[in-house]
Parts: C-alpha cells; structure tokens; sequence
C-alpha cells in the first residue's frame, strides 16, 4: 500500500462528536508543578487534573508563525539581496523551521542574549506581563569573526542555504558573545568529548550569536518524500478540532514502535476515556531534525510507523501521525522540557514520558549520562509546564506466559523478558526474529531491510548511515 495511502491517518474521520468535559476527575497521573505532592514521595495519591473545554492555548496565549505573506515574498526576496549574508548549515534551517511555525512560541526568532541567558540559568522566559513561559534549551545562531565583520553597522541580515537561496531575514539584531563551554555545561551538565550535537554544532562554530526577529520567506520544505507529515501546530490544531478531540496526548520518539510502545498509547487513552474524557487522540510524534549516527534514519522510522499503523497495532481513527521538526541535542531533562513544551504550542496537554528521556550513554565512561528517572521528575516540576499534564511511562516488557508485551509485574519478575534497544538492534542485524508478540511482523521487516542496507555493498565498502 502507498505510504499516502497507508498512512491517510490525517484526515481519517472520527466517531466522536463531544466536547464535553470530563465526569470524573480522579487520576493516578502525575501531578503539575503548582500541586503540592510530589511525583515520587506520594505516588498513590489521587489529584485532580486541569481540564479544558476546547485545545490548550499556546505559550504566550498565541502561536507565532514568523512566515512572509505571500504577496509580499518577491520584495523580500529582493530586500534580502542588499542585506549582509549568513550562510544556514542544515541544523540551522532546522531551527528556521522550528521558529517560524511557532514550535517555540513565544519566540519570534533567534535568541537575543537576555532570552539567552534566561534560557541557561532558568529554564524559562519571563514575559512583558511576569508570566513564565519554559524555554529549555538555547535556540541560537553562530557567527564567526568574518562574518560579524561583513554584518558592520547593519541592523538586518540575510539567511541563505548553501546554494544561495534566501530563507530568510533577521531583522533588528543583536550580536553577542558565544560562551560555547558555558553553554555546553549548563545544556549537557557536562562538558565531555563526544556529545553529538555538541560536536556538530558547536565546538567549531564562531565565537558570536546573532539574535533577532525572523521574517522566513515560505514555509521550509525538504523534499524527500515526507514534508506530507510535517504538519506544523497550526495544523495539528486544525486536525484535533476537526475530529472533535477533547484531549491530546503526545508521545515523543526517535525510535521504531514496538509492541510495548503500542501498548502504553493504547492504555493512556483507555485511562482518558476512563476519565470521562469522550474522545482522546494520540498524537504520535517521531522527532524529525538531527539524530545522532547511530540512530535509525527518519525515513525508514516513518516506513516502520506506517507498517504498525497499517498492521493495525494503532488506530488509525484516534491517531496522528506527524513529524517534529526539531534537532535532537540528547541532554537529558533538560531537553525534555522543550520537547514537552513544543508539544502545548500544537494543542496537546498530555504528555507521556518515559525512561531517560531524550538521554543517551555517556561519551567517555560506561554508564548512562543521566540519571533515568529524573527526566519525569524534573516535568512535573518544571516553571512554565504547570497547564501540561505528566504522564509517567509504566514499564513494559515482553510476558512470556502470555507471549505479548505486557506491564511489567515485580511480583513474577522471573516471567518478563527486557529487550534493550541494542539486543533489538542486534537481532535486527543479525536478521533474527524477536519474540513473537514483540513488534508487528511488517514493521520488523522495516527494521531488518534498514540493516540490511547498511551491509557491505559488492565493492567492500559499508554505506554512512546518515542522520536524519
């Protein structure tokens, strides 16, 4: 089946029609940050979760969209051709795109120092009305000597692709100081060789940010098959009150679905039905921008989710499927927090976390960098995510007795089978079927034809697995 075809979960109609609100408001999830019971002292303690009759406002009580009219692109265009220019690295536009269609809102472009700053020692933004909004992770644009030497006196910029293409015009700017070590120990909690994004974006970048308001000339596009799904959070709005949702829970991944993930979603929303809740919809939500070498490639994760979609694993008619366009920095707590935040500026207010999210093995040392628990901890106290509702990942694990993925039980721990992503990896490679019940058998067959072409080709050579 077409993947335009297998994965029309866009715009596949809804049963349900309420917006009614919740009858019952008792729930074991984890409670804001405003709640007074912490997530891990008090676990059994039911609380009252914030309900709402329509989709959760933006940060800032609006979604800033930083887009050119259409009418008045060609003079932009011309504009930019008399303004200094800045060459964009892919990760770049990346960051263009997650700006200009209100990812970050209430951004309206690359961080001057004051939102820099606030962002390295807070965590958050604080608003013109003494409003906090959470801003975890610097989004900022690197300049080198030459090039802030070539800006001279000038207040306005112009961003080029490596083919000279306009993307877009920074206006009112500010360049300051780029304290790159700093930067990397309050981002990472460490300043060890071998962080990716650390390696690829910052360490040989320029010594200078430039900060300023974004004006980008026409939506980012990629045009490798999947911009279908890059559905930006206007849309994503549009979808969820096209099928009549009176709930949103988003689930972040960079990794292929497996039956375990498959069985989460499903009980979250058996929960918020449960609830009172009359129509949930899953927004599933892999991460689209930079991921490090060894992760599976955006494109073949996409072909992997259709397969579980298409096997029937989700429900198409309670799912969206979309692509978050934002570069993957794996820091742990601290990055969680943006993608939790991303996640209220396109309608959701749930938000499932799991183990470690967005952590990674240290660089240098044998061990996990962060410590696994803490990213659900540092949400459900986070400034400026009190309105978004924590759902802590339960544990999952292959049940032997009854041959499917199932909660893991401590009672009869001798009956569960954990299967790390690296034991999966390897059978993948190995061609090795897991346990049945483990993964959908179409999107297993995903996962083994991606190894598989990374096989040595006839000539000897291996290909690059290239990140997303």
């Amino acid at each position: 089946m077409a993947a335009t075809a297998s994965m029309a979960v866009f715009f596949a109609k809804t049963p349900y029609q309420s917006h009614s609100r919740p009858k019952s408001l008792n729930t074991l999830f984890t409670p804001s940050f405003k709640l007074p019971v912490s997530l891990t002292t008090r676990p059994k303690t039911n609380r009252r979760i914030r309900i709402s009759d329509g989709l959760i406002e933006p940060d800032g009580g609006k979604l800033v969209e930083l887009f050119v009219e259409e009418s008045r692109r060609d003079v932009k265009k011309r504009e930019a051709g008399l303004l200094p220019k800045i060459g964009l690295s892919s990760i770049d536009i990346q960051w263009v795109h997650v700006l200009s269609e209100g990812w970050a809102s209430p951004l309206r472009g690359f961080m001057r120092e004051s939102e820099f700053l606030q962002t390295l020692h807070f965590n958050s933004l604080r608003l013109e009305d003494g409003s906090v909004v959470n801003m975890s992770v610097p989004i900022v644009l690197a300049i080198d000597d030459a090039q802030k030497s070539r800006i001279g006196e000038s207040t306005r910029v112009a961003l080029v692709d490596a083919e000279e293409n306009t993307i877009a015009i920074l206006n009112d700017i500010e360049i300051y100081k780029h304290p790159k070590e700093e930067r990397i120990a309050r981002t990472w909690g460490t300043t060890a060789p071998g962080l990716p994004y650390v390696d690829e974006t910052i360490t040989n970048a320029g010594n200078w940010l430039i900060g300023g308001d974004l004006e980008v000339i026409e939506p980012v596009k990629y045009h490798d098959g999947l911009d279908h799904f890059r559905l930006s959070p206007a849309k994503l709005r549009e979808e969820f009150a096209r099928r009549n949702a009176d709930a949103v829970f988003a689930f972040q991944l960079r990794n292929p679905v497996h039956n375990g993930h498959a069985l989460l979603m499903t009980d979250t929303r058996r929960r918020l039905l449960e609830m009172g809740y009359e129509n949930p919809i899953l927004l599933l939500h892999p991460l689209g921008g930079f991921t490090k070498a060894d992760d599976v490639p955006l494109s073949w994760r996409m072909k992997q989710h259709e397969k579980v979609l298409e096997d029937g694993v989700l429900d198409p008619e309670t799912t969206v499927v979309s692509i978050f366009p934002s570069p993957m920095h794996y820091a742990g707590p601290t990055e969680v927090q943006w993608h939790a935040k991303a996640r209220i500026n396109a309608g959701a207010n749930f938000y499932i976390v799991g183990r470690d999210p967005a952590g990674m093995g240290h660089p240098v040392e044998k061990r996990d960098l962060y410590n696994a628990d803490h990213g659900k901890k540092v949400l459900s106290m986070a400034p400026g995510l009190e309105r978004l509702n924590i759902l802590p990942f339960k544990v999952a694990a292959y049940d032997k007795t009854q041959g499917q993925m199932a909660f893991f039980d401590p009672s009869r721990a001798q009956d569960f089978l954990f299967i790390s992503g690296t034991k999966m990896r390897a059978l993948a490679k190995s061609k090795e079927s897991p346990p049945d019940g483990f993964m959908c058998p179409g999107g297993w067959k995903v996962l083994v034809d991606y190894y598989d072409s990374l096989a040595p080709a006839a000539n000897g050579k291996v290909p690059t697995a290239i990140p997303a």
